[in-house]
C-alpha cells in the first residue's frame, strides 16, 4: 500500500509539478518549499495589514476598538514591543529571499505564481473572517446571556461589517479559483496535445493499442486533474490556515480538547483511508468502461452504412450490450464500497457536533468559563476537526482523482518520446532501402527480410505483390510509422513526400480546408482552387457543396471516387517532389485514372504506387515485386509484362 502511495504521489507531480516548477532534480521539493514560503508569505502581509488596521481603528475611534477589539489591540502591542516582531518580520523577508533565490526558474512562471498568491490571499483573507466571526460569535453571546442591548446591537453591525467583506472575498475567491484552473487545464492540454502529435505519437497509440480513449483522456481527465488539483491544494491550504489560526483560539478555552479532537480526527482518517482503498480501482475501471460504452456507440455513428449493408445490427447491438454490463458490474460494485464509506462517513460526521459540549461541560457548569466561550470553543472545534478530517470528508473525490492521475499518467507515459530501436531512417535525395527487416507492430509477424536495394534510377516505382507480402506495410517502414524490425531506410525529408491511402482523409472544415490539408497557411485564390479541381474533374464540386467556405462532413458527403479525387486536387496544389500513392486510385476508372498519372507527369512529380490492377503500370517504369520473407525482385516494366506473361 505504502508503495502504491509513493507510486500515486511520483506521478501526481509529474504531471503538476511543470505547471509551476520546471522538471528538474529536486524540484519537487523546491516547490514544496516556495508553497510554504509563499503561505508564511501572505500570512506576513496579512498580519501587518490586520495590525495596522487595529492601530488606525485605535487612532481614530479609540472606544470602538477597545469594545470590539481590546484584546487584539493589546497583543498586537505586545508582539511589538516584544522580540515576537521579528518572526513576522521574517514572515516577509524569508520568502521573498527564496523565491529571489530560485527567480530563473519561477520567472517563466510567474504568471501561475499570481494567480496562486491572489487565490492563497483570498483564502487567508476568508479564514481571518471566520476567525474574526468566532469572537464576534462569543462577545454577541455573552452579550445576550448578559442582557446588555447595547453591546448586542454592536455586534450585529461587526456581524453585517464581516458579512459585508466576507462576501466579494469568497465570490472572488471562487471565481480566480476556477480561472485560475482554467489557465492550467489550457496549459496541460496544450502540453499533451503537443506530444500527442509530435512524433505521431498519436499513431503509435492507435497500432499498439495500450491506450484506450485518448480523447477522454486529453479532454475530461485533464479538465479533471487540474479541477481537483487546484481544489484539493486550496482545501489542504486552507485547512492549514484554519489549523494554525483556530488552534490558538481552542487552546486558550481547553487544552484537553486540542487533544480530543486530534485523537479523534487521527483515528477517524485512519479508518476511512482503510475502507476507502477499494474505490481507486473501481473508479479507474468505471472511467474505462464508460469510455468504451461510449466509443463503440461513435463507432457505430461513423460506420451506419456499412452496418445497414452488412445487417449487422445484432452483432453491435451485442457488442454495445457487452460493454454497458461492464460498466453495470463495475458500478454496482462501486456504489457498494461508497455506501460502506458513506456509514462510516456519515456517524464520523456526527458526533463532533456535542462532543465539544461535552468535553466543557464541567467548566462551564462550575462557571470557569462563560457560554459565549464553550460557542467559540465549539466553532474553534469544528473548523480544526474540519481542517484534520480532509481524507474522511473527501475520500470519494481523493479516489476519483487517483484513478484519473493513472490514466492520466499512463497515457503522458505513451506519448513521452523514447529512443528509436529498429529501422534507422536517415534523410537523403533518393530512395534507398539497406537489408531491412520489416516486422508487424506488435512484433509478432515478419513481413520481409534483408530488402536492399537502390531507387535511383527509378523515377516512378510501382510495388507489386500477393496480398499480405507487405506492400503497404513498406510505404509505412519509408514514412517512418513502422519502425520494428532492422536495417537502414533513406528517404527525402517528409516534407518533400506526399502520401496518399486508398481512402483519404477528410478534415474537418471547409472545402478550401480540404484542398489545401495539411498547408492551410497558404493564401490561394478561389480561381485557382477551381482550375485544380477541373483538373480532376470535380469542377462541379463548390456549387454543388455551397461554395469553398462551405463545412460539410465530406466524408458522407462524397464517393469515395471523388474523396480520391480531391487527395490528388491537395497533391497539385502543395506540389512535393514525391509523391506515395497506395491504390490511391482504387475507386477510379481507368479514364480519371489515366488522366492524374499524367498530371503527376506533368508536374514532374516522382512517385511510388502500390496497386493491384495492372493497368497502372502504364505510368511507372519500375516494379518491385515482394514474394515473401526474403524473397524480393526490382524489374523494369517491360521486364516484369514479360514475366507476367509467362508466368500466366
Amino acid at each position: 500500500m505504502e508503495q502504491v502511495k509513493r507510486s500515486l504521489w511520483k506521478r501526481f507531480v509529474t504531471i503538476a509539478q511543470p505547471y509551476f516548477f520546471p522538471d528538474i532534480r529536486g524540484g519537487s521539493w523546491a516547490l514544496l518549499l516556495l508553497l510554504i514560503m509563499l503561505v508564511v508569505f501572505l500570512f506576513g502581509v496579512l498580519f501587518t495589514i490586520v495590525a495596522g488596521m487595529t492601530w488606525a481603528g485605535n487612532h481614530f475611534a479609540p472606544d470602538l476598538t477597545a469594545k470590539i477589539a481590546s484584546g487584539l489591540l493589546s497583543n498586537i502591542t505586545a508582539i511589538f514591543h516584544s522580540k515576537a516582531w521579528l518572526v513576522f518580520a521574517g514572515c516577509l523577508i524569508v520568502p521573498a529571499g527564496i523565491f529571489m533565490l530560485f527567480g530563473r526558474h519561477v520567472r517563466s512562471r510567474r504568471k501561475s505564481w499570481m494567480l496562486l498568491a491572489t487565490v492563497l490571499s483570498l483564502s487567508l483573507c476568508w479564514t481571518g473572517i471566520n476567525v474574526s466571526l468566532s469572537y464576534t460569535a462569543n462577545y454577541f453571546t455573552n452579550a445576550l446571556v448578559q442582557k446588555n442591548q447595547d453591546l448586542a446591537y454592536l455586534f450585529v453591525g461587526v456581524y453585517f461589517c464581516c458579512f459585508m467583506i466576507g462576501i466579494p472575498v469568497v465570490a472572488f475567491y471562487y471565481y480566480v479559483q476556477n480561472y485560475m484552473g482554467m489557465r492550467w487545464r489550457e496549459w496541460l492540454t496544450d502540453e499533451f496535445l503537443e506530444k500527442y502529435f509530435g512524433n505521431r505519437s498519436y499513431y503509435e497509440i492507435e497500432t499498439h493499442a495500450e491506450i484506450d480513449n485518448p480523447d477522454q483522456r486529453i479532454m475530461e481527465d485533464i479538465r479533471s486533474f487540474t479541477r481537483t488539483s487546484l481544489g484539493l491544494l486550496l482545501i489542504i491550504l486552507g485547512a492549514m490556515m484554519d489549523l494554525v489560526s483556530f488552534s490558538g483560539v481552542l487552546w486558550s478555552k481547553s487544552a484537553l480538547l486540542v487533544g480530543v479532537v486530534m485523537g479523534y480526527s487521527l483515528v477517524g482518517t485512519l479508518l476511512a483511508a482503510l475502507i476507502g482503498r477499494p474505490l481507486i480501482g473501481l473508479n479507474f475501471n468505471q472511467l474505462r468502461y464508460e469510455a468504451d460504452f461510449r466509443y463503440s456507440l461513435v463507432h457505430v455513428r461513423d460506420n451506419a452504412e456499412s452496418i445497414a449493408f452488412y445487417q449487422g445490427e445484432k452483432p453491435e447491438l451485442a457488442q454495445i450490450g457487452d460493454r454497458f454490463r461492464k460498466v453495470l458490474g463495475n458500478f454496482n460494485l462501486l456504489i457498494g464500497w461508497q455506501r460502506n464509506l458513506s456509514f462510516f462517513t456519515t456517524g464520523y460526521s456526527y458526533l463532533p457536533a456535542v462532543l465539544p459540549f461535552l468535553v466543557l461541560f464541567p467548566q462551564y457548569f462550575s462557571g470557569q468559563i462563560a457560554y459565549g466561550d464553550m460557542v467559540q470553543a465549539n466553532l474553534a472545534f469544528i473548523q480544526i476537526y474540519a481542517s484534520l478530517s480532509l481524507i474522511v470528508t473527501q475520500m470519494e473525490q481523493i479516489t476519483n482523482f487517483a484513478a484519473s492521475i493513472e490514466r492520466l499518467s499512463s497515457f503522458a507515459d505513451a506519448i513521452t518520446p523514447t529512443p528509436v530501436h529498429g529501422i534507422q531512417i536517415y534523410e537523403t535525395d533518393r530512395f534507398a532501402l539497406k537489408d531491412v527487416t520489416l516486422l508487424t507492430p506488435d512484433g509478432d509477424r515478419t513481413l520481409f527480410q534483408n530488402l536492399t536495394m537502390d531507387f535511383e534510377g527509378s523515377n516512378n516505382l510501382v510495388v507489386g505483390g500477393q496480398s499480405g507480402v507487405g506492400k503497404s506495410s513498406l510505404l509505412r517502414a519509408i514514412a517512418g510509422l513502422w519502425t520494428q524490425g532492422s536495417g537502414i531506410v533513406l528517404r527525402p525529408a517528409l516534407e518533400e513526400i506526399f502520401f496518399l491511402p486508398q481512402k483519404p482523409y477528410m478534415v474537418l472544415g471547409s472545402l478550401r480546408d480540404q484542398m489545401l490539408y495539411p498547408r492551410m497557411e497558404l493564401e490561394i485564390p478561389d480561381d485557382e482552387l477551381r482550375r485544380v479541381l477541373e483538373s480532376v474533374n470535380l469542377a462541379d464540386l463548390p456549387e454543388r457543396s455551397g461554395g469553398f467556405k462551405a463545412k460539410l462532413i465530406w466524408a458522407d458527403v462524397l464517393s469515395l471516387g471523388e474523396q480520391q479525387r480531391l487527395a490528388f486536387a491537395r497533391l497539385f496544389i502543395n506540389r512535393p517532389g514525391f509523391a506515395v500513392l497506395d491504390e490511391a486510385t482504387s475507386a477510379l476508372d481507368g479514364e480519371n485514372e489515366a488522366m492524374l498519372y499524367q498530371k503527376l507527369q506533368e508536374l514532374d512529380i516522382h512517385y511510388i504506387s502500390v496497386g493491384h490492377r495492372s493497368s497502372i503500370l502504364d505510368y511507372h517504369d519500375h516494379v518491385l515485386e515482394l514474394q515473401g520473407q526474403d524473397q524480393w525482385e526490382l524489374l523494369t516494366v517491360e521486364d516484369y509484362r514479360i514475366k507476367m506473361g509467362k508466368t500466366s
